[in-house]
């Protein structure tokens, strides 16, 4: 890949990440309207920067940018160990901006679940009165969709995405060029001491 192109995927990757951190866009949405912003149309064939890129960029942008995102990141870290306590029979895992610890302030803390019996989920959360929307969601593996369910924990968006217990076997693994995508509690809490 040239340079011209190393230089346009960096722009449109900047301007993904304000698009995410000021407006709340989701990564593809931000990278779509990014590129029309940078390059007045279509980006040219292989400037379209990745996730990982977008990530890097979001983060440099909330170092400069966003005086109370280490706070922020701390606080949602806390919360979700906090859930993760509370619905380990679900075997929880932390994805999403919490587990990257890039959180913009429209980011919900994105739990995992994994069950037998999706209304299970839903049970313990009527019997500990909390109040929740369904939608779905992309399973992480790209096969179809799964529910999600949006609520409040301790003042906190929180978004809980349901799987089979099936599903939890190589959740953990890494796909090829890529970091863990996803932890348990005791990944947050190694991510957490080591300051990243």
């Amino acid at each position: 890949m040239g340079s011209g192109h190393e230089g346009v995927r960096r722009e449109i990757a900047a301007a993904a990440a304000r698009l995410i951190a000021d407006g709340g866009l989701d990564y593809g949405s931000a990278k779509t309207k990014a590129a029309l912003e940078v390059c007045g149309t279509r980006a040219p064939k292989g400037s379209m920067p990745d996730n990982d890129e977008i990530d890097e960029a979001l983060r440099e942008h909330l170092d400069l940018f966003d005086e109370g995102h280490a706070e922020r990141v701390a606080r949602m870290r806390d919360c979700a160990l906090d859930l993760m306590d509370r619905l380990e029979a679900f075997h929880p895992l932390v994805t999403g901006g919490v587990w990257k610890g890039i959180v913009t302030e429209h980011a919900p803390i994105h739990l995992q679940l994994f069950h037998d019996n999706g209304k299970e989920v839903h049970y313990w959360l009527l019997d500990h009165r909390l109040d929740f929307d369904s939608a779905t969601v992309t399973h992480f593996r790209g096969q179809g969709e799964v529910e999600a369910l949006g609520l409040d924990w301790r003042g906190e968006p929180v978004m809980l995405s349901l799987y089979r217990t099936d599903d939890l076997r190589g959740a953990l693994r890494a796909a090829a060029g890529q970091g863990a995508q996803r932890g348990d509690r005791a990944a947050l809490l190694a991510r957490m001491e080591a300051g990243r």
